[in-house]
């Protein structure tokens, strides 16, 4: 495994988080198989691992920033379980009541309850705290060298990072996406939102075309999604926002201290208030906070920002709980009239910003950004994101986000019918399916038998195959972009 932490934020420069996921006693076992069926358990030994307790794991030192890649973690799984209650909940027609808000039309469930929606609907708060960690994180480094008066390595890290940052983020999307296409011309799978093409060459093209469209920067125009995976809209996002931060450090980067807090902060009320540009905002506001982090560790923030532990508890906990109220806002649509018709949100529907097309996204930047910046300040949070769990899951959150999507819309979708959970394509493409196991529908919403069956498969299924391309895509994907930067680099010059 690499010795350096480069996940879906490409931070190059920290230490790896986890070191040893290999149960205590498999060794010998496992060396009298096969080459090929040691290879093949060594997928399987992280997934073992998490079913052992933290203490009987050797003790691994974290990084004081480790509880971001727990929290993304943790985000992703969030992401994987609002897919798959809508995903399901539609065959009833049941999705809009789970994004929609707490009572609305005499609709009063669990699932949307104030708070506890999050984990049911809870993906748009998750995406949003990924743009927020990605501004935190990427801009860690460069800010560090800019406290030190660093500027030409400062010049160094900035150019390696965003000459690796398009590859970074896209070759496992390319890979993954070509793949999954493929595997409806080799394997004959319907999949329910693809547009088969009769050919696997037009498939090919048509890919090919639709993809260069989707990851250039500047494309104007056009769905906002890209067919062969729907999820990926957000990879798109991370692209942008790092150019914005990247521009931002250097742009910043010979400004006194406070003129460059003043310039980030102008530009998040320019990007929220002014131009619709939320998710901006949102790195930017990462951004802020690592600036600001970063200060407070060497004791030269102003005095008016210090406060006692007890004012700080007090604080940092009610800031906990705005984010999840905000967390949890309606997204059913984007008409703000019907936000201010909804139970509990009359008076924040007025603080929307006019430059703000889609109302979600304005509270879900306070949700990000008061989430982010309480994490660290509440101890017992921080210690649940440091977890051997959140850990692991932030290890292969990248591939979890990309994986998800495809084996919910193969066997995912087959699942669900065969317990019940189907619609009319379905009874056209998978009639064999329909019903082959059917089970009550009993439970709350979002909480049914029949719909948290089928994750008995799905969900180590989908952890195992997260692995997998964690290890055969993802971080051979970071090693390439690596190798392929240094590579390019001229020699030194021997006096």
């Amino acid at each position: 495994m690499s010795t350096t932490s480069q996940r879906i934020l490409g931070i190059g420069e920290w230490e790896e988080t986890g070191a040893d996921w290999k149960p205590a006693s498999s060794n010998r076992l496992v060396t009298r198989w096969p080459s090929y069926l040691r290879r093949l358990a060594r997928l399987f030994k992280p997934l073992l691992s998490l079913l052992r307790p933290a203490e009987m794991g050797k003790p691994v030192k974290l990084r004081p920033t480790a509880y971001l890649d727990g929290l993304r973690g943790f985000a992703a799984l969030l992401v994987y379980w609002h897919h798959h209650q809508l995903w399901a909940h539609q065959a009833l027609h049941q999705n809009e009541i789970l994004e929609d808000a707490f009572g609305y039309d005499n609709n009063y469930h669990l699932a949307t309850f104030y708070g506890l929606r999050m984990f049911f609907s809870g993906g748009h708060y998750a995406v949003s705290t990924f743009f927020v960690i990605s501004g935190y994180v990427l801009s860690s480094k460069p800010l560090s060298l800019i406290q030190d008066r660093e500027y030409v390595r400062l010049g160094d890290n900035v150019a390696s990072a965003l000459f690796r940052r398009w590859l970074r983020l896209y070759l496992p999307l390319i890979i993954v996406t070509f793949l999954y296409m493929s595997s409806w011309h080799a394997f004959g799978l319907w999949a329910a939102n693809a547009d088969r093409k009769t050919t696997w060459r037009d498939e090919v093209l048509s890919w090919y075309f639709e993809f260069k469209n989707f990851s250039f920067l500047y494309n104007q125009g056009g769905e906002p999604w890209l067919s062969y995976h729907f999820h990926a809209w957000s990879i798109q996002i991370e692209f942008k926002g790092s150019v914005v931060i990247y521009s931002c450090i250097l742009a910043f980067s010979r400004l006194t201290r406070n003129a460059r807090l003043g310039c980030q902060l102008a530009l998040i009320s320019y990007f929220m208030f002014i131009a619709d540009g939320w998710y901006a905002a949102m790195f930017m506001s990462g951004m802020f906070l690592c600036d600001f982090d970063l200060i407070a560790a060497k004791n030269e923030l102003p005095l008016v920002f210090f406060m006692s532990e007890r004012a700080k508890s007090f604080v940092f906990h009610h800031l906990l709980v705005f984010s999840i109220y905000l967390g949890g806002v309606p997204s059913v649509n984007n008409n703000v009239g019907h936000l201010r018709d909804s139970r509990g949100w009359y008076y924040l529907a007025h603080l929307k910003p006019q430059a703000v097309f889609d109302y979600k996204w304005f509270y879900l930047f306070w949700a990000a950004f008061f989430l982010v910046a309480s994490v660290p300040r509440i101890a017992w949070l921080k210690r649940f994101f440091e977890t051997r769990f959140c850990q692991y899951l932030g290890r292969v959150s990248f591939a979890l986000y990309l994986v998800h999507g495809p084996i919910l819309w193969t066997l995912g979708d087959r699942l669900y019918t065969a317990t019940g959970w189907y619609q009319d394509s379905e009874l056209v493409h998978l009639s064999h399916w329909v019903n082959k196991l059917e089970l009550p529908k009993t439970g709350p919403l979002g909480l049914e038998f029949s719909f948290l069956a089928p994750h008995i498969i799905l969900l180590p299924l989908t952890v195992w195959l997260a692995e997998v391309v964690t290890r055969l895509i993802d971080e051979p994907s970071v090693r390439f972009t690596q190798w392929l930067y240094r590579s390019l680099l001229p020699r030194p010059v021997k006096l």
